[in-house]
């Protein structure tokens, strides 16, 4: 893209030439100081160490799919993630150990598991954005997340500069969260998952995913016919990418299930009954802990946000296929999507005393 420049290119660029805005799968974001493109591991290592050994602001940007930038942009250097390599190596007992790149593609690398006839990522086809995100967010679909097939990833650890790998075990995975989210303390170069020889699916845990694969729940299926279904239940609900549907340009589901603690619970299903009457059947997932998993879309339409509910202007909307996902239609601004965020949040929150939270990285900016 205009303005980026390969790691060690001398003369680094105007911010007015970078707005991110071209790097993230919202389309909103203003301008970096200064973009530099890694694709090589080595390049990657030696663009964090330099930006840290500087004292430059630094922000490490992978496919831009979980990430809100603020209007006013970065003010500071943006290191753009673009390695690859994948690697498959048995290690028995029809056992297969990928170990990725951190800037491959996501849904290329699960494609390529399942034609080789790997199972384990297929539920998780579809979602946008690099592999070594995958582990911050401790990314998940459709009954499966990351946690369960991660073995371990090489982290640069910025203050010492050296890498490292680092267990799954060590890296906090619970909900949509982990020790790596929120922290500029360490960069995700390589990821490494274990999965199944033999074509077959991990068991069918979601009960949407049975539905439509006609099956009963535990079930297992041919790897594709899995990675199939969940890609059509994603596009029926615009969480696929195309740039000629708006319902797409989003960072995917932007509020993450809340989860209430055991003695709050009757007191928030007490209010949802108020609200929405008794009769109402409320969406409940158990969550380590003894806790309990509240559907955040449920309770979004429940607070009386319909699909496809504007904001500012019409700019941006709740998408019209799915009330999790906050679109841009084509001239917002991430002012405008904030203003809807914080409208959502504090009507969920007003109606049923459950407070929702982002699931998006926020640059500079904040609700």
């Amino acid at each position: 893209m205009p303005g980026e420049r390969p790691v060690g290119a001398p003369g680094a660029r105007a911010g007015d030439d970078l707005p991110l805005a071209g790097y993230t799968t919202l389309r909103l974001g203003g301008p970096a100081t200064d973009l530099v493109v890694a694709r090589r591991p080595g390049e990657l290592t030696a663009a964090v160490r330099a930006a840290d050994s500087a004292g430059q602001r630094l922000l490490v940007l992978g496919g831009g799919s979980n990430l809100v930038v603020a209007d006013e942009g970065f003010a500071g250097h943006v290191v753009r993630i673009a390695t690859q390599g994948r690697q498959y190596d048995s290690v028995g007992d029809g056992l297969v150990q990928l170990t990725a790149e951190a800037g491959e593609d996501w849904d290329e690398v699960v494609a390529d598991t399942v034609r080789l006839g790997l199972g384990g990522l297929e539920c998780l086809s579809g979602i946008p954005g690099l592999t070594g995100a995958t582990p911050v967010q401790n990314v998940g679909a459709y009954g499966v997340e990351v946690s369960e097939l991660l073995v371990s990833v090489d982290l640069l650890d910025r203050s010492t500069g050296q890498v490292r790998t680092v267990s799954a075990d060590e890296l906090g995975l619970t909900y949509r969260n982990s020790a790596l989210k929120h922290s500029d303390a360490a960069v995700v170069l390589r990821v490494r998952f274990l999965l199944r020889d033999g074509g077959m699916s991990a068991p069918i845990k979601y009960a949407e995913l049975a539905r439509a694969l006609d099956v009963e729940p535990g079930a297992q299926v041919e790897v594709a016919s899995a990675r199939e279904a969940v890609l059509a239940l994603r596009r029926g609900k615009g969480m696929v990418l195309d740039p000629a549907d708006h319902d797409t340009w989003s960072a995917g589901s932007f509020f993450t299930n809340p989860i209430v603690d055991a003695e709050d619970l009757p007191e928030v299903l007490a209010r949802i009954a108020a609200e929405v009457g008794p009769d109402q059947r409320v969406p409940q997932y158990p969550a380590p802990g003894g806790r309990t998993k509240l559907s955040a879309a449920w309770l979004i339409e429940r607070a009386g946000f319909a699909k496809g509910h504007p904001g500012p202007g019409g700019r941006v909307r709740l998408s019209t296929k799915h009330t999790l996902a906050l679109t841009n239609r084509g001239a917002a601004t991430t002012h405008d999507l904030l203003l809807l965020a914080r409208e959502v949040r504090d009507g969920v929150r007003l109606a049923f005393g459950v407070s929702l939270a982002p699931e998006p990285v926020l640059v500079d900016c904040s609700l």
